[in-house]
């Protein structure tokens, strides 16, 4: 089998990927008229391989776990996010045994959390966007992206959530996308999959350092005494337990700042050149990525989700954090994303989560919340886009998705430095590179400070290990060595055979 890499218009591109294996898609809009780039799957004399036929290699089960007896060596895992989960798919290949314990709830009970969340009725600080059954990420887009080629086998990950029910698009499109109304149903494909095979999963409990349980569930066991540490970017309270315990951990450069909401045809007409109703049928809504450097920082877009809405993603109460999503058509009006400001790290690791904390905490008396209110509001600051820059206060702000409720704030005044200034640039670098896109018909929420962790988890970079608990084995986004869905399933799938190396050498 050959590759072979084409340009059509978006009406051929679909034709082709209805009929022939496409190994890799993108949308090429650099020119008036957009085109899709397609790279195709070609026998020995070059001709297109159909559908039917390609997909033979990965229809078989890409997780073949080993069977598990009573003397199968047993690893923790501390939650259940894609670190976690594909953690546990690894550890069941070869032999192991995983328990995993989760402060938040399975999905489905989840779900009714998130959507009192969205009501405004209140925020569980165990259940939420952040915590729960497939970590942050579960309702928050479900984009399968990494920058980083170095981490590992990426299309492996794909492949498992293909296995697992996600569309054979994942396997080929260059920024793959699940969906927040898609991806719960996988999560929980993953989990029963796992228990089907010997692993147990706790949910709705907490885990702290050191454990003991174990030795009094499997007395019997060849029990080694092996924790892989995946807790999610904003599990704050367990980074004072670890530090308090004398973890190693540093603080790590980090970016916050706002979420950033078009109207999503104002984007189409930027970066598509004003295309037609079926063009955006055939190739869907638009996207962007932009990036500036401003007094050595740079200021770029995170997490863009076009067709989407902005979602109340704090985890804690009186704290203003917002974050975006999209469900798997990305056909709502409005697109956002995340705008944010590089941050170098000064003093100790707690030191920059406590100004996260403060910056959050803002937020939400800048949304017009107050401590008076019988449940924990999460009305969100707002600031028109060109009112921002101009250090104008907005006294009218426009429709947006973001459902908690908007409450007008000169976001350019409290937000600290760098970031208001940062972003002031940055926004008028955009504008003249792109025109119509600094605009008054865009609308900025505050704040965006959960983009990856600040703290970083210190380890040994051959063997995973913790340099202070060498038991210890973090990974993921909390530990501070990934940015995503994708590259934090990669770091947890090593974190798992670090751990089998050692077991079964």
């Amino acid at each position: 089998m050959q590759q072979h890499s084409i340009i059509v218009s978006p009406e051929k591109a679909q034709d082709l990927e209805a009929t022939y294996r496409v190994v890799r898609r993108s949308i090429d809009a650099r020119q008036r008229e957009l085109k899709v780039n397609l790279t195709m799957l070609t026998d020995d004399q070059g001709a297109y391989v159909p559908c039917k036929s390609a997909w033979k290699g990965i229809d078989h089960q890409v997780i073949q776990p080993k069977h598990l007896t009573s003397q199968s060596p047993i690893v923790e895992i501390v939650g259940l996010g894609p670190a976690g989960l594909f953690a546990a798919l690894t550890l069941l290949e070869h032999g192991i045994r995983p328990v995993i314990y989760e402060r938040g709830k399975e999905v489905s009970e989840r779900k009714k959390d998130i959507a009192l969340l969205n009501r405004n009725e209140g925020l569980n600080p165990e259940s939420n966007y952040c915590f729960g059954e497939g970590g942050a990420g579960t309702f928050s887009d479900g984009k399968l992206f990494s920058r980083s080629k170095k981490r590992g086998n990426m299309q492996r990950v794909m492949e498992i959530f293909h296995q697992f029910g996600a569309t054979d698009k994942v396997l080929y499109e260059a920024h793959a996308h699940i969906g927040s109304d898609r991806l719960p149903a996988i999560i929980r494909s993953m989990r029963e999959y796992i228990i089907a095979h010997g692993g147990e999963i706790h949910f709705n409990t907490r885990w702290s350092l050191p454990t003991t349980g174990l030795r009094s569930h499997y007395p019997t066991t060849p029990l080694h005494h092996y924790t892989i540490l995946a807790i999610g970017h904003s599990a704050h309270d367990t980074y004072r337990e670890l530090a308090a315990a004398g973890v190693a951990m540093e603080a790590k450069g980090c970016a916050m700042g706002v979420r950033l909401e078009h109207p999503q045809v104002l984007i189409n007409d930027i970066f598509y050149h004003h295309p037609s109703y079926r063009t955006i049928e055939l190739v869907g809504n638009a996207s962007y990525a932009v990036i500036s450097q401003v007094n050595g920082r740079g200021v770029y877009s995170f997490c863009m989700c076009p067709g989407g809405h902005m979602v109340p993603a704090g985890s804690q109460t009186q704290s203003g954090v917002v974050n975006g999503m999209s469900a798997s058509h990305r056909n709502s009006v409005y697109a956002n994303s995340g705008m944010v400001v590089e941050l170098h790290p000064q003093g100790s690791a707690l030191d920059i989560l406590n100004w996260q904390e403060q910056l959050e905490h803002i937020a939400w008396e800048q949304g017009g919340n107050t401590t008076h209110d019988t449940t924990t509001h999460v009305v969100a600051p707002a600031q028109r886009m060109k009112d921002f820059v101009e250090g104008i206060h907005s006294s009218s702000l426009p429709a947006c998705s973001y459902l908690p409720g908007i409450f007008s704030s000169r976001l350019d005044q409290w937000l600290p430095e760098p970031i208001s200034s940062g972003l002031r640039q940055g926004f008028r670098d955009f504008g003249r590179k792109y025109p119509g896109f600094l605009t008054n018909d865009a609308v900025l929420l505050g704040v965006e400070s959960r983009s990856s962790s600040p703290i970083r988890i210190v380890r040994d970079p051959i063997t995973m290990q913790s340099l202070s608990h060498p038991w210890l084995y973090p990974c993921g986004e909390g530990a501070g060595y990934a940015g995503g869905i994708t590259s934090s399933a990669l770091d947890g799938i090593n974190a798992a055979l670090a751990i089998a190396q050692q077991i079964h050498r």
